[in-house]
């Protein structure tokens, strides 16, 4: 077997060992909230590591990463309503003050780019992923609780569905280049045909959910919508994290995925996809 070949196989094989463990993830509200928690917690603790190998740079690894997580389990706890009011968030907000104070007493080389790239770890990673509680954990017009793992397990639906059309897309008909200055690879043949993927996806998801006696909010054309938002949305990601990486000159983020690279490789598309899909849906109930 060539390196080539082994490569295949390697990439295979944790391709689908990650769309199980994710997959999983989502047939109980305990393990989406576990599963994304330590999402969180590996994809700040890669992120930190590589903003820190830049000159002048010194993010607080330990406290930023525990941080986060913490941010997104007081989300968690909040929607899922075992925790109530405020308070629970004064834990984050102290830490957060910290990280900013403790540089004056640092005599880093250059504290604003310290607190700049602290707080991006924290708008870029924390919050995105910590939203997809908002997507699993809603209340009914009574006040309680429901949940619906199909919602946020469809993100991730779409945004496979569309890296797999674009790809095919892209490999039989793809000429003119969406982003040569960021992501060579990708062209707008691949990224519509991409997008037609997922409109199939979605309406057949819409179809197969469809309940004329407890008709819900998301009809066939209402999931379209979402699909359509996702899909560009994760395009937009994908970008993002190209760029990221293209100014810090490497290739992967990571490699504790082998041959898929690092978290934030594997999860660039959703840290746009999901606040998009979260703004999408708040704007359908109140329109």
């Amino acid at each position: 077997m060539t390196e080539k070949q082994k490569n295949l196989v390697t990439r295979a094989i944790t391709g689908v060992l990650f769309v199980a463990i994710m997959v999983g993830g989502f047939t109980d509200p305990r393990f989406m909230v576990i599963l994304f928690a330590i999402i969180t917690g590996m994809t700040l603790w890669e992120y930190t590591g590589l903003v820190s190998e830049i000159k002048g740079v010194s993010v607080n690894r330990f406290i930023s990463t525990v941080a986060g997580v913490y941010f997104f389990l007081a989300i968690a706890g909040q929607r899922m309503m075992l925790v109530q009011g405020f308070s629970v968030f004064i834990p984050y907000i102290l830490t957060i003050v910290y990280l900013i104070i403790s540089e004056l007493y640092l005599k880093a080389e250059n504290p604003i780019n310290n607190w700049a790239y602290t707080m991006l770890g924290q708008m870029y990673i924390t919050l995105p992923f910590s939203l997809i509680n908002v997507l699993a954990f809603q209340n009914d017009a009574n006040g309680n609780l429901t949940v619906d793992m199909l919602l946020p397990l469809s993100i991730f639906i779409f945004l496979w569905t569309n890296d797999t059309g674009a790809y095919c897309s892209g490999s039989l008909f793809g000429k003119h280049k969406l982003f040569p200055r960021i992501s060579p690879a990708k062209s707008w043949e691949g990224s519509i045909g991409g997008g037609i993927f997922v409109i199939g996806a979605a309406a057949l998801i819409g179809y197969l959910t469809y309940n004329p006696e407890a008709p819900n909010l998301l009809g066939i054309p209402q999931w379209i919508g979402l699909g359509i938002v996702v899909a560009v949305f994760g395009t937009w990601g994908d970008l993002v994290e190209s760029l990221f990486k293209r100014t810090l000159g490497i290739k992967d983020s990571g490699n504790i995925l082998p041959g898929h690279g690092g978290m934030l490789d594997r999860f660039d598309s959703s840290l746009m996809a999901i606040p998009a899909a979260v703004v999408y849906l708040y704007a359908l109930s109140i329109f």
